[in-house]
């Protein structure tokens, strides 16, 4: 059985109903869809869209634009790696091949042991001290390979 069928159908029907008359509806039910189960499956579009009386290309558009939803399983840690301008003037993309080479995952994938997912994102706010990362809540800025690697086997319970 394929991640995207083992999600929890009731739960995400039970958020469109209780959240699709508020204003402004479509943002809160994504958000609390991913809360709920993690990501947001490709397959509950339709439902979304029908709710809200929309297309299902301009929720597709919305799942797409903002960085923090996923249509995906993620692993137990999302990190995140900024490519902006001001961090990759910083160096990111070296750590970025770093990142892939030590997760064995490329952006979008989980890695084997389902603990780490890799992520790109656009902006952090830290352009002055990049590059930057986020694993899960948790902001770090001026990343070396070093930094990265010392941050990893913090999650997976190494010192």
């Amino acid at each position: 059985m394929s991640a995207e069928n083992t999600f929890d159908m009731a739960a995400v029907v039970s958020i469109i109903a209780q959240r699709k008359a508020m204003p402004g509806a479509m943002l809160p039910i994504l958000h609390e869809i991913q809360n709920a189960i993690g990501y947001i499956p490709p397959s509950v579009v339709p439902d979304i869209a029908d709710a809200l009386n929309v297309s299902r290309a301009e929720v597709h558009g919305v799942i797409t634009y903002y960085h923090f939803f996923r249509q995906h399983p993620a692993g137990k840690h999302v990190v995140q790696i900024c490519r902006a301008e001001a961090c990759q003037a910083r160096g990111c993309e070296s750590l970025v091949d770093h990142a892939k080479e030590l997760l064995g995952c490329d952006f979008h994938e989980i890695t084997d042991d389902g603990t780490f997912s890799l992520e790109v994102v656009y902006c952090l706010g830290q352009c002055a001290s990049g590059p930057a990362i986020q694993i899960d809540d948790d902001l770090h800025a001026r990343v070396s390979r070093e930094k990265f690697n010392r941050l990893i086997q913090a999650k997976r319970g190494v010192q």
